[in-house]
C-alpha cells in the first residue's frame, strides 16, 4: 500500500511541506535556517513578497541610503531579482532592459569593458604570483653553489638541503604567518584596491632586492618580505574578482587567477631560459625579473572600480551603485544586484550579528554555516598541495637533473611543463561554470594520481636508455594537463565565493594561509624527501596523497556553480553529515550503477530543493524561450 499525500487543504497553513513556519505577512517560508538547513532548500529572500510590500520596502531602503532619485529604478530591479526567470512578464521594463537581461544567458560574455579591465588587472596580479614562484626554480641550479650550500652533487649534505628548502619556502612562510592575516584588517581600512596596491609594492621592492643579496640569509629575508605581498594579494584578488563578476560567469572569470598564475609560471621559465647563458649573475636575473609584472599592477589598480560589496559593507550604497553601473551593462542590472545583495546581507547580519577581527576568526569554526565553508575551503586548498603540483613548479629543474638532464635540458623541460600548465588551464574558463567546481575535481584527481605514479616509476628505467628522460617528462606534462583545468583553478575560485560577506576576508585569509603554509612545508621537505626516498618513492608518495584528497573532496566539498554569492548561504547551511551521507548513500551508488554497470534507467535524486526563483533559474528560462 502506498502512502497517500495530503491535499493542500489538509496541510497546516502555519507550516510548509517541510515543517518550516510560514510568515503570514510575507506569505512564504521564512525559516530556512542559514546555520542548519537540514532540508537543503535554497531560498530567494525576496520570493513571496507582494508587489505592494516590495515597493514599500524598496522605497524605505532608498530613503535610508540616500538614493530617492533612483527609487523607481530600484523598484524595477527588485521585481527582477524577486523572480529572475519571469523578467519578461514584469511589465515595467523597456525592450533594451529585457534584451540586456536575456543576454545575461544568451550572450553571457558580453560584459562592460570595466569588468574585463578589472579581470585583466587581477590576471596581472596572478602572473606576479606565478613568476615569483618560478624565478627560484631556475635559480636553484646556481645560488646554492655561490653561497656555499650546494644541495646536489658530491658536496651536498643534509644541512644544505634543509637550507635550500627553507630559502625557497620563504615567500610561503611569510604569506602563511603574516601576509594572509594582514588581508582582513587592510581590507577593512583600505578596501580591495588598496590592499592590491599594498601587496604589489611588496611584490616589487623585495624582488629587486633579492637580485643583490650577498648570502643566503639576506636572500631568505627578501623572500620573507615577498611573502607578505603574495599572501595579502592571494587573499584579496580572487575575492575582488568574485565580488565584481555576475554569477553566470563568475567561475570562468575568477579562475583567471590560476590561469594567469600558470601564465606567470610560464613567463618565469621563459626568463630562466633567456638569461641562462649570461654567466654567474644568471640566478640574480632569474630572481629579479619577477618585478616586471608588478609594475603595471601598481599603476593600473586605481583605474578599476572598487568592489560594490565592500561599499555595501561600509554602508556606502551610492558608491556601490556607481561601481555596479560600471560593472553591469544597464542601470537596471546594477539596481537589481544592489537590492538583492542588500536583502541577503540583511538576512546574514541578522544571523551573525556584529563582530571584530578576533571574533570573526573564532566564528570560522563556531558558526555552523561559516564552519562548513571553512572546512570546504581547507580541503580544496590542502588538496592543491597534496596533489604534488608544486614539487614540479618549485623543483622541476632539480627533478629533471635527477633524471639525468643537463642544466639546459632541465630548463627546457621545465619550460615545457610551464607551457602545458598554461595551455590546459584555458578549458576551465568554460567548463568551470558548465560542469561545476566539484565535478572537475572529482574527474581530474584520479588522473593526476596515476600520471604522477607513472612518472615516478619511469625513474626505474635505466638512465642510459633514451626513453628514460622522455617518459618522465611525458608523464609530468600529462600530469600538468590534468591539473590545470581542475585543481589548478578551482581552489582560489571556490574559496573566494564560499564565505559570507561578513567573514569573506578572514575566511579567504584562512584558505590562502592553509595553501601557502603547506606549500612552505612542501618546499622545505621535498629536497630532503627526494634525497631519502629517491624520485620513485617521492612521486609514489604524492600519488597516494591524490587519492586521499579525492576522498576528502567527495565527502566535504559542495557544488557552488551558477549560484550568487548570497544564495550560497543556503548551500552551506546544509549540515556536513547530510551532505556526506547523500554522497555515500545516493550519489556513489548512482554513479556505480550508471557508469560501471551501464544502466541508463537510474535517476539521481537531487540534494538541494530550490524555493522561489533564483539566479540559476534565469538560465533555464531564457534558454527555453530561445529554443
Amino acid at each position: 500500500m502506498t502512502e497517500e499525500k495530503p491535499t493542500i487543504a489538509q496541510i497546516d497553513k502555519s507550516s510548509d511541506e517541510y515543517g518550516a513556519p510560514i510568515d503570514a505577512e510575507r506569505g512564504h517560508p521564512n525559516s530556512v535556517n542559514s546555520n542548519r538547513n537540514v532540508t537543503a532548500r535554497i531560498q530567494n529572500p525576496l520570493a513571496g513578497i507582494s508587489r505592494t510590500d516590495l515597493f514599500k520596502n524598496v522605497e524605505d531602503f532608498a530613503v535610508e541610503v540616500g538614493m530617492t532619485e533612483q527609487t523607481s529604478l530600484l523598484q524595477r530591479g527588485a521585481l527582477v531579482a524577486q523572480d529572475p526567470p519571469a523578467f519578461e512578464s514584469v511589465g515595467l521594463l523597456d525592450e533594451a532592459e529585457k534584451d540586456a537581461l536575456g543576454n545575461e544567458v544568451l550572450h553571457k560574455w558580453r560584459q562592460p569593458w570595466s569588468l574585463y579591465f578589472t579581470v585583466v588587472l587581477c590576471s596581472i596580479g596572478a602572473a606576479v604570483q606565478g613568476w615569483d614562484q618560478t624565478g627560484s626554480n631556475g635559480a636553484n641550479l646556481s645560488w646554492p653553489i655561490e653561497f656555499g650550500v650546494p644541495d646536489t652533487g658530491d658536496n651536498a649534505t643534509d644541512y644544505n638541503t634543509w637550507i635550500v628548502g627553507i630559502v625557497n619556502a620563504g615567500p610561503y612562510i611569510g604569506s602563511a604567518l603574516l601576509g594572509c592575516w594582514l588581508s582582513d584588517p587592510l581590507n577593512f581600512v583600505f578596501g580591495r584596491r588598496g590592499v592590491i596596491f599594498f601587496s604589489a609594492i611588496f611584490c616589487l621592492i623585495p624582488v629587486i632586492g633579492s637580485a643583490f643579496c650577498q648570502n643566503w640569509q639576506q636572500l631568505f629575508v627578501t623572500r620573507l618580505l615577498l611573502g607578505i605581498g603574495m599572501g595579502a594579494k592571494a587573499s584579496t584578488v580572487p575575492i575582488y574578482a568574485a565580488e565584481n563578476c555576475p554569477a553566470a560567469i563568475r567561475g570562468g572569470l575568477v579562475m583567471s587567477w590560476q590561469m594567469w598564475t600558470a601564465f606567470g609560471i610560464f613567463l618565469g621559465f621563459c626568463a630562466n631560459l633567456a638569461v641562462y647563458k649570461v654567466g654567474d649573475i644568471a640566478w640574480r636575473l632569474q630572481l629579479g625579473s619577477a618585478f616586471i609584472p608588478a609594475v603595471p599592477l601598481v599603476i593600473g589598480v586605481y583605474f578599476c572600480p572598487e568592489s560594490p560589496r565592500w561599499y555595501i559593507k561600509k554602508g556606502r550604497y551610492q558608491d556601490a551603485f556607481g561601481s555596479l553601473c560600471r560593472l553591469r551593462n544597464t542601470p537596471l542590472q546594477a539596481a537589481r544586484d544592489l537590492y538583492y545583495i542588500h536583502a541577503q546581507i540583511t538576512e546574514e547580519a541578522r544571523i551573525i550579528g556584529k563582530n571584530n577581527y578576533v571574533t570573526r576568526f573564532i566564528e570560522l569554526f563556531t558558526i555552523p554555516r561559516v564552519r562548513r565553508a571553512t572546512l570546504a575551503s581547507f580541503v580544496v586548498m590542502l588538496a592543491q598541495q597534496m596533489c604534488g603540483i608544486n614539487i614540479i613548479a618549485f623543483y622541476s629543474s632539480t627533478v629533471f637533473k635527477e633524471a639525468g638532464a643537463g642544466d639546459l635540458q632541465a630548463l627546457l623541460a621545465s619550460f615545457g611543463f610551464g607551457l602545458v600548465n598554461f595551455v590546459f588551464a584555458w578549458p576551465a574558463v568554460w567548463t568551470i561554470d558548465t560542469y561545476g567546481r566539484r565535478a572537475l575535481l572529482l574527474f581530474t584527481f584520479p588522473q593526476m594520481a596515476w600520471t604522477l605514479l607513472a612518472a615516478g616509476l619511469c625513474f626505474i628505467v635505466p638512465e642510459e636508455n633514451r626513453a628514460h628522460l622522455g617518459m618522465i617528462a611525458f608523464f609530468i606534462f600529462l600530469f600538468a594537463a590534468f591539473y590545470s583545468p581542475g585543481e589548478g583553478p578551482v581552489p582560489f575560485t571556490y574559496s573566494a565565493e564560499v564565505f559570507p560577506l561578513s567573514h569573506r576576508e578572514v575566511g579567504m585569509s584562512w584558505a590562502v594561509a592553509t595553501c601557502l603554509f603547506w606549500a612552505a612545508v612542501l618546499s622545505i621537505t621535498f629536497p630532503r624527501l627526494l634525497r631519502a626516498f629517491h624520485p620513485v618513492g617521492a612521486f609514489s608518495f604524492y600519488a597516494g596523497l591524490n587519492i586521499t584528497a579525492l576522498c576528502l573532496i567527495f565527502l566535504f566539498v559542495p557544488e557552488t556553480k551558477q549560484r550568487t554569492l548570497e544564495e550560497l548561504d543556503y548551500v552551506f547551511a546544509v549540515p556536513t553529515r547530510t551532505h556526506a551521507s547523500y554522497q555515500l548513500k545516493k550519489a556513489l551508488p548512482w554513479w556505480i550503477k550508471r557508469y560501471i554497470m551501464r544502466r541508463k534507467d537510474v535517476r539521481l535524486e537531487p540534494l538541494y530543493r530550490f524555493e522561489g526563483a533564483t539566479a540559476a533559474d534565469q538560465v533555464i528560462a531564457v534558454k527555453a524561450m530561445a529554443d
